[in-house]
């Protein structure tokens, strides 16, 4: 057996270390590191529903009830993909509403109603406490088991003072008060516990695999060995699904309520609302955490069937094979750190489980009262954070110290599980009130109240009395004969379901009649305004989220003054008016352009004092400094009408101004176009004016000549040429005005022939090759088409390329190539040439009527600027396209001509392809 003094040292060693981590946290967060706001870390924190009726009770079930143990894991790992719609939105409002904990939460959505609270409050301590002893159970039983396996602890018989357990549960007391009550916001982030906790769960995690590794690869050969051997003395039904004669009902009970458990346990609460820093860390923890609770029960079974096989004679409590085993086989050292992974999953779950109920006991029992107190207001008005912070400080170690004692008095005469699945029951009666008020409006706070406190009775009269029964404090009769003799009324028979699992029977019976009186009560009961309020706001809350203070219906009046003060005594002056500062520069609102706060203000008050003492003592709060006035339902109903009617106003306002941008917009740009079109007309005039201008003055000049002169006939052949060529330019400018002109009015007709698209390209170049030699411009052709005769107007696509080629040479640097290839069912046809290029702006208008680049080489644009607009319209007319674009320091002029089907170049391209 191990020293004494070696447990007490590692033990107490432990919580040192526990100590450093959240200390190093806690100053990384003060320096703007926040170690915590990670989401594995937040995964790993959820692990905090491990405790140690995991760590030891699951191979204590396991021993008795086979593979039953799983339902409590099988739920949590069902809900967890429903997380983002059931977790995501209760985070959502509870960040919203600045709420510190699961009463906050019932007591806000109903009205922030300060007896719902403090009743979930009370019921919450009645249900967790008891859970909270078994855990310092197991970290006695596993202290003494590590002392010496054979000893069966007489707790009775050791004063409190030699108990270990009492110095560890003080120790626990201090750290819990140490790094959870070191700000006075309950919705506040600790990040030292985050940290600890999300050790603890890796630690604990670790022990238990290290010692399922030893069980199954060292005492054993393996999982075959165990199950073989298992067989062979009989425990072949543990591993059966029907093992331990749990049947389907009771499987299905007990995994719906482990997924109730895994939401609403106030430690979960804690560490999956309160603590959460961000929305999407859920993401990870949907998937993270059912892994987590895979490997944390994988060597479960083979440690119960390996603990039966070992100790055939129950000489030792199944509850502890975890340990046992080791120290059965002289592994000093693997038994210590067990022991220390055992402590680890129930210290987890004691410094969250009570720094929640703390923070539920100040907000909705302690301070609610003192509040109501005018003479205690009066007295403490200025000291009331320091009140708050020692109220809690105080519960945490009376809640501490209370499950000490119930560990003393009752929770050890019973199993870890059995306690454990008592407390579940007990927090799953708050399911029809939160579930039904996120989802459903009219649920009411009467319903709640109703079903909530039948639920409890219920659940205290089938599965907490007959705890009471069987330590001696009550006689036995009522569990075996009934109360008063009445049969029907056994607590663990009620009605005569006697075949049921008696945490299945309490279950079903509580929860079934909490659900029947919060429904009919919701019906027949009547909201008053500030509750529907709450109930319109948890219901929708994603839409409130951004406008929440905006859409609060309040009526009263209230002094900016009295709000400063009041504050002032909870947050200080410099954190005050920080805050008041923030929310007035958000507003576009000036702090001291009114001494009345308005509703938006008030509410924003009650929220801030919310995140420190809950809702319903904020209601208290600012109720003292607030003349409010009761609104009625008619006029709720009428500003919500109101507030609809302007909502929808203001969306068509939206749709119109929407409208009316788009329709300038398109005006705008229009008119820009207008604008440039008159441009490109009075250049294209001016143009046109001086292309008509200058041959009529060569011809009129040079007829002149030849009427009055008597020249030479070589040089009267000379002038007749040159009057003939400049007619010619005219004719062609004229042709062109035509040719626009008919194409834009449809009366252009294609004259449609059979045409070598490759001759025709040949003969088009050869027409302008001369003029590229003469320039010394490098001129090449890569013709890459099949041999065939297409249907177009010949004379038209020779326009286009000629027009292309004389534009190419006209601002070709040194290089022009054409290039004409086949590609999905289209003939693509390119010209490109190294010249200056096209500017971005200029590109979306080159093919527009009377435009003309202004990055030419001439002083003025050269030609009418129709030569492209035509070219598009002959392109358009084939049914093809026609673009430029800038590649590779080049300017590209392309367009493409799609062949009809019937066409033989297609079939012939086909062919050619192949």
């Amino acid at each position: 057996m191990i020293n004494n003094g070696i447990i007490i040292a590692f033990t107490f060693g432990y919580l040192a270390l526990l100590f450093a981590i959240a200390w190093f946290s806690e100053k990384a967060s003060v320096k703007g590191r926040h170690l915590s706001n990670h989401p594995f870390i937040y995964a790993l924190s959820l692990a905090v529903y491990c405790t140690a009726w995991t760590y030891y009770g699951s191979v204590g079930r396991a021993s008795t009830n086979g593979m039953e143990f799983l339902t409590i894991f099988i739920g949590p790992s069902l809900i967890a993909p429903l997380w983002w719609i059931i977790m995501r939105k209760i985070i959502r409002i509870s960040k919203i509403q600045q709420i510190s904990s699961i009463a906050d939460f019932i007591s806000s959505r109903y009205g922030k109603n300060i007896t719902l609270g403090g009743i979930v409050t009370v019921f919450s301590l009645l249900g967790i406490i008891p859970y909270i002893s078994l855990q310092i159970k197991a970290v006695a039983t596993s202290f003494e088991t590590l002392r010496t396996l054979d000893a069966t602890p007489l707790i009775e018989a050791v004063p409190f003072f030699q108990d270990t357990a009492f110095y560890l549960s003080l120790g626990l007391a201090l750290f819990t008060i140490l790094f959870g009550t070191r700000k006075i916001e309950a919705t506040a982030q600790h990040e030292g516990m985050v940290m600890a906790i999300a050790f603890e769960s890796i630690f604990k995690l670790f022990a238990f695999l290290a010692v399922g590794l030893f069980v199954t690869y060292y005492i054993f050969d393996g999982f075959s060995d165990i199950f073989t051997q298992s067989t062979a003395q009989g425990l072949d039904h543990l591993f059966l699904l029907n093992s331990g004669g749990a049947g389907t009902s009771d499987w299905f009970y007990m995994s719906v309520l482990s997924m109730m458990a895994i939401l609403f346990l106030p430690r979960q609460f804690q560490m999956g609302v309160i603590e959460n820093n961000n929305e999407k860390h859920l993401d990870t923890a949907m998937w993270l955490f059912p892994f987590y609770l895979l490997l944390i029960n994988i060597f479960v079974l083979p440690i119960a069937l390996g603990g039966l096989i070992h100790f055939p004679t129950g000489s030792v409590d199944a509850d502890i094979f975890v340990l046992a085993l080791p120290i059965s086989f002289k592994q000093e050292w693997l038994a210590l750190l067990v022991f220390l992974g055992g402590f680890s999953a129930a210290t987890s779950m004691i410094i969250v489980s009570a720094v929640a109920l703390s923070t539920m006991v100040s907000n909705n029992l302690v301070m609610p009262l003192l509040l109501i107190n005018e003479n205690f207001q009066k007295r403490y008005q200025h000291r009331l954070s320091s009140v708050l912070i020692w109220t809690r400080r105080i519960a945490i170690l009376c809640i501490i110290i209370t499950a000490y004692i119930y560990y003393r008095e009752i929770s050890a005469k019973f199993s870890l599980v059995s306690i454990g699945l008592i407390s579940f029951v007990a927090i799953a009666q708050f399911t029809p009130a939160i579930i039904g008020g996120i989802y459903w409006k009219k649920a009411t706070r009467v319903g709640a109240l109703m079903g909530i406190a039948a639920g409890f009775m219920i659940w205290f009269y089938t599965l907490v009395l007959p705890t009471i029964v069987t330590s001696g404090y009550l006689p036995e009769d009522i569990m075996t004969v009934g109360p008063f003799g009445i049969s029907i009324l056994k607590p663990y028979a009620l009605l005569g379901f006697e075949s049921m699992d008696f945490v299945s029977h309490g279950l079903f019976f509580s929860l079934s009649t909490n659900l029947l009186l919060f429904a009919t009560f919701s019906l027949l009961s009547v909201q008053s305004s500030k509750e529907h309020n709450q109930a319109v706001i948890f219901v929708d809350i994603f839409k409130y989220s951004t406008i929440l203070d905006t859409s609060i219906v309040w009526k009263g009046q209230a002094y900016l003054p009295d709000l400063k003060s009041l504050l002032h005594n909870f947050l200080g002056e410099s954190k005050t008016k920080s805050m008041l500062d923030d929310f007035f520069r958000k507003r576009n609102k000036n702090i001291g352009a009114s001494e009345y706060a308005d509703a938006e203000l008030v509410n924003f008050a009650e929220r801030l004092l919310s995140g420190i003492i809950g809702a319903a003592s904020a209601r208290i709060m600012v109720g003292s400094v607030v003349k409010e006035e009761e609104i009625s339902m008619n006029e709720v109903l009428g500003i919500l009408k109101e507030t609809q009617e302007l909502k929808l106003l203001n969306e068509k306002l939206k749709i119109k101004t929407s409208e009316l941008k788009k329709a300038s917009d398109k005006l705008k740009n229009l008119n820009e176009r207008l604008l440039l079109n008159d441009e490109l007309k009075d250049e294209f005039i001016s143009t046109v004016t001086h292309e008509m201008k200058t041959p009529i003055t060569s011809i009129r000049a040079f007829s002149e000549i030849l009427l009055d002169e008597d020249l030479p006939e070589e040089e009267r052949k000379k002038f007749l040429d040159i009057i003939i060529k400049e007619t010619k330019r005219m004719n062609r400018l004229i042709d062109q005005v035509l040719d626009i002109e008919k194409f834009d009015s449809g009366k252009q007709k294609l004259n449609l022939i059979e045409t070598d698209i490759r001759i025709m390209i040949l003969q088009a170049s050869d027409s302008v090759h001369h003029l590229f030699k003469e320039r010394g411009i490098a001129y090449n052709i890569n013709i890459d088409l099949p041999e065939a005769t297409i249907e177009l107007d010949e004379d038209r696509i020779k326009q286009v390329l000629l027009n292309l080629l004389s534009n190419a040479l006209k601002f070709a640097r040194g290089y022009v190539e054409l290039n004409a290839f086949w590609q999905n069912g289209t003939i693509h046809i390119q010209v490109m040439d190294d010249g200056p290029g096209i500017s971005d702006d200029e590109r979306a208008f080159i093919f527009d009527k009377f435009f003309q680049a202004k990055n030419q080489t001439q002083k003025k644009p050269v030609g009418s600027g129709l030569g492209l607009a035509i070219s598009k319209k002959i392109i358009e007319y084939h049914g093809g396209t026609i673009n430029v674009e800038r590649k590779d320091s080049r300017t590209v002029f392309f367009f493409t001509l799609p062949v009809h089907p019937k066409i033989t170049l297609a079939e012939k391209a086909n062919s050619y392809d192949a």
